[in-house]
């Protein structure tokens, strides 16, 4: 039986970054600094950054979120798009992490003490691309014993970044959570303009 898409990018993910925590060369070379990346032209590190997290937590959320999402997501393409929603999927993701880091190098590179890592953009992208599928798709969080819609819990998710980036009060790359989630949404529409009728219907008929 064939591995998923879903389930070959978190090995590779938890590979990459088990093998960067030990080789601190390698970290610092994959980790995205802005700053080096204008500097040294080292382009690869939005891709590279994606897939090294800070510690064992930041990679269980980040991949606990995917697994489950990601299943989804790739059940969508594949019934939508056939042979080729493996590769429209990893499209998602990889494209998620890159664009999620340009508004982030745009603000920062002439920052050279920062620095970031993590699959948040790409991980984003795929969870705004299971809401635009599913808008109605219950989501649980943390201890709260009740879903949310997915749909009301991602217009929140998304004020909360939007305002957290503008603040910048922690060390968490907001920016790549926002981005990585409007860019899912926007690449979801492009490739099925269906979904976005689809959307409005169902959310039309959500009662509490």
């Amino acid at each position: 039986m064939s591995l998923s898409i879903t389930i070959i990018i978190i090995i590779v993910t938890v590979a990459a970054s088990l093998y960067a925590w030990n080789n601190g060369a390698i970290y610092q070379k994959w980790l995205f600094n802005p700053y080096i990346v204008q500097a040294r032209k080292e382009y690869w590190r939005f891709l590279t950054s994606g897939f090294i997290h800070v510690n064992y937590t930041h990679l269980f959320f980040n991949m606990f979120a995917l697994y489950f999402f990601g299943t989804n997501v790739s059940y969508y393409f594949g019934a939508e798009f056939g042979s080729i929603g493996r590769l429209l999927f990893l499209g998602l993701y990889i494209l998620g992490i890159i664009i999620s880091d340009i508004p982030t190098f745009l603000k920062h590179r002439n920052t050279p003490n920062y620095s970031a890592v993590g699959a948040s953009g790409g991980v984003a992208a795929v969870v705004f691309s299971s809401i635009v599928f599913d808008p109605l798709n219950k989501i649980y969080i943390f201890f709260i014993p009740y879903g949310i819609p997915g749909f009301l819990l991602g217009a929140l998710y998304l004020l909360y970044s939007y305002f957290q980036s503008k603040r910048m009060a922690d060390n968490i790359n907001h920016d790549a959570h926002l981005y990585g989630a409007l860019f899912g949404v926007v690449f979801t529409i492009l490739l099925n303009p269906g979904t976005v009728p689809e959307f409005f219907e169902a959310i039309s008929n959500w009662s509490l």
